[in-house]
C-alpha cells in the first residue's frame, strides 16, 4: 500500500519531468548569436488571413501599459516594469502582418515633423544658392481610424501549485505558476470620434520548475548527494505579442460583422470567418478564468439508471459486497438544486448464510456544487423506507419494513446535452437493529451503497439563468 501511494505522487511529477526534457537537454553552454525574433501561433494566422477589399490607413499614437505595475520580486522592490513598454511597436508590426491596415507613424510624430522641416529648409536654401527649383514634399498620409487602448492588467500567481515525494533520501518535486495579462483594443473614427469597435483579449503566462535530488549513505561514512532540475518561464514579451495579434484578428472579424470593412472575396469568405470566430468566442465565453467549461442545464426532468453494490454493516461478520440496481426520476428546482425520487433493489448479505432481498424507496434533495461545470461534485440527503421482498434464509429472521435516512455524494459528468454519467456513494441509516436478523448491542444497523450509472435528460423547459 505504501508503494502504491508513492507511485500516485511520483508518476505525475515524472510525467512533468519528461515533458520538460526538451528544455533540460537543450541547455545553453555558450553565448548564442543574435537571431530573428520568434513568431507566435497567431502570427501565421494573421499572415494567412484573406486579403481585404481595401487596406485601411490607421494611426497608433500610444498603445501603452496602463497597469503601472512593477515586476514582482521576492527579495525586495524593483523598478523594472511587469510588462514590456513596447506594446505600440508590437501592435504596428501585427497590423502590417495582417495586410489589412496601413499603419502610419504617430508615436514619434514630433521627430517626423522636425525631419520634414529640416528637409524643407535645406531644399529652400539649395534652391536659393543653385537657382534650381526643388520639388515640394508630398503631404503626409492621414488616418481614417485611430487605434487606442493598452494593457489593462497583469495579474501574478493566479494559479500556483506543485507535487513532490521523497522516499529514503530520493525524491523529486515540481512547481508551477500562472500569470495573466489582459488588454483592450478599440477603433475610433477620426471623422466624428465615434468608437467603432472594442475588443478584449487575455493571455496566461506559464512558469514551471522541476527538480530531483538524491541523499543517501552508500556505505559507512560515504554519503552520496546529487541534484538536478530546471525552470522554464514563458517570456512575457511573447505572451504580449500573442495577445496583441489575437486582438488584431478579433478586430478585423468583428469589423466585418459590423460592416466596417470586408474581404476582397466578400460573401462566403466573410461568412466562414464570422462563423468560425463566433464558435470560438462562444466556447471561450463559456469558460471561467481557469478554463473551466461552463454550460447551462436546459432539461428540467431526467431519468436515472445505475448499477449498485451494497455492504451491510450490522452485527454479522464477513461483510459481503452484493450487487443491485437503482432507477429514479429527477426534477430540477433550479440550477443548483434537484429533487430526486428513486427506488433501489438490494441483496444484503452478511455472516456465512444471511441473505435478504430488499427494495427501498427514497426522496432526496440534491445540491450541485459546480452547476455550470462539465464535471461537478454533488451531495444529497433525504429519507425513505426499506422493506424486504423475500423471506430471509435465516429461520430466526422475519419480514420487516423500516424507515431510513441517507446521505451521499458523487460526481456528475455531462457527456452530452442528453446524457450524464454519475458516480456516487451513500450511507443509509436505519432505525432498527434487526436488518440483519440479529439484535445485538445498542447500535442500529446501516449499510453503504455504491453506484455508477446514467442520467437521461428530457423536456427542455428549464429557463436559462445567469451565472
Amino acid at each position: 500500500m505504501m508503494s502504491q501511494h508513492i507511485f500516485r505522487i511520483v508518476l505525475p511529477s515524472l510525467a512533468l519531468v519528461l515533458t520538460g526534457c526538451g528544455a533540460y537537454l537543450s541547455q545553453p553552454y555558450a553565448p548564442q548569436d543574435a537571431r530573428i525574433g520568434e513568431l507566435t501561433s497567431k502570427t501565421e494566422v494573421l499572415r494567412n488571413f484573406p486579403e481585404p477589399y481595401q487596406e485601411i490607413v490607421v494611426g497608433v499614437y500610444n498603445f501603452k501599459d496602463q497597469t503601472g505595475q512593477y515586476k514582482a520580486q521576492e527579495g525586495g522592490s524593483t523598478f523594472s516594469t511587469a510588462v514590456s513598454q513596447g506594446a505600440t511597436t508590437m501592435l504596428i508590426q501585427s497590423l502590417k502582418d495582417s495586410r489589412w491596415f496601413t499603419p502610419i507613424e504617430r508615436e514619434n510624430l514630433g521627430n517626423l515633423l522636425n525631419e520634414r522641416n529640416i528637409i524643407r529648409s535645406t531644399r529652400e536654401e539649395f534652391s536659393r544658392n543653385a537657382s534650381v527649383r526643388q520639388p515640394a514634399l508630398p503631404p503626409l498620409l492621414y488616418a481614417g481610424i485611430l487605434l487606442e487602448g493598452g494593457v489593462v492588467s497583469y495579474d501574478t500567481n493566479i494559479i500556483t501549485g506543485g507535487a513532490g515525494a521523497r522516499y529514503f533520501g530520493a525524491g523529486a518535486s515540481t512547481k508551477y505558476r500562472q500569470d495573466r495579462i489582459s488588454m483592450y483594443l478599440r477603433a475610433v473614427s477620426t471623422s466624428n470620434g465615434k468608437i467603432l469597435k472594442t475588443v478584449y483579449v487575455s493571455k496566461t503566462i506559464l512558469s514551471q520548475s522541476v527538480d530531483a535530488s538524491l541523499f543517501r549513505y552508500v556505505s559507512f561514512q560515504r554519503l552520496l548527494e546529487a541534484e538536478t532540475g530546471f525552470t522554464k518561464n514563458e517570456p512575457v514579451q511573447l505572451a504580449m505579442k500573442d495577445a496583441i495579434e489575437k486582438a488584431v484578428e478579433a478586430l478585423i472579424i468583428e469589423g466585418i460583422e459590423e460592416g466596417l470593412w470586408t474581404t476582397k472575396e466578400g460573401g462566403l469568405t466573410n461568412k466562414k470567418l464570422m462563423d468560425a470566430y463566433k464558435a470560438e468566442k462562444e466556447f471561450e465565453e463559456s469558460q471561467l478564468l481557469y478554463d473551466r467549461l461552463q454550460t447551462t442545464e436546459q432539461s428540467k426532468n431526467a431519468l436515472t439508471l445505475s448499477g449498485t453494490s451494497s455492504v451491510l454493516n450490522g452485527d454479522l461478520g464477513n461483510k459481503t459486497l452484493s450487487p443491485g440496481f437503482n432507477f429514479g426520476y429527477l426534477r430540477a428546482l433550479g440550477p443548483k438544486m434537484n429533487l430526486a425520487l428513486s427506488m433501489d433493489y438490494l441483496n444484503l448479505k452478511g455472516g456465512n448464510s444471511f441473505s435478504r432481498e430488499n427494495v427501498s424507496a427514497q426522496l432526496n434533495l440534491e445540491l450541485k456544487i459546480l452547476p455550470y461545470d462539465q464535471l461537478s461534485p454533488y451531495v444529497y440527503g433525504g429519507g425513505g423506507v426499506i422493506f424486504d421482498i423475500a423471506e430471509s434464509d435465516s429461520e430466526d429472521s422475519a419480514t420487516m419494513t423500516t424507515p431510513k435516512l441517507q446521505l451521499g455524494g458523487g460526481l456528475n459528468y455531462r457527456a452530452s446535452n442528453k446524457v450524464d454519467i454519475r458516480l456516487f456513494i451513500e450511507s443509509n441509516f436505519t432505525f432498527t437493529d434487526e436488518l440483519d436478523g440479529i439484535v445485538s448491542g445498542k447500535r442500529d444497523d446501516y449499510y453503504y451503497n455504491f453506484g455508477i450509472g446514467l442520467k437521461y435528460k428530457f423536456k427542455k423547459s428549464l429557463a436559462k439563468t445567469s451565472k
